[in-house]
């Protein structure tokens, strides 16, 4: 349900352009690659085999991994969705 000037779709075009975004983004990523560690490359504690048969190349543990994405920061973009608020300034 699209308003004012919008064509009929317009919103679910602007989901599968941020879906197709991220995606893009997702497979742009560089994946580990050689042969994993079989300890952190940070912390020195062991990788657990079944994190290195499941990631070949992994270089970090796990704690490493989710401490090192919680200080990641935010990326910026576009806010496609906007809030009434953001529209009327």
């Amino acid at each position: 349900m699209a308003g004012g000037w919008a064509k009929d779709g317009a919103v679910s075009e602007q989901i599968e352009a941020s879906i197709n975004d991220e995606l893009a983004r997702l497979k742009a990523r560089k994946a580990p690659q050689g042969e994993s560690r079989t300890h952190c490359a940070e912390c020195e504690e062991p990788i657990a085999e079944a994190r290195r048969q499941a990631l070949p190349g992994v270089k970090l543990c796990i704690d490493c991994v989710r401490e090192r994405d919680g200080l990641a920061q935010a990326r910026g973009g576009i806010n496609r969705r906007g809030s009434k608020d953001s529209q009327l300034k």
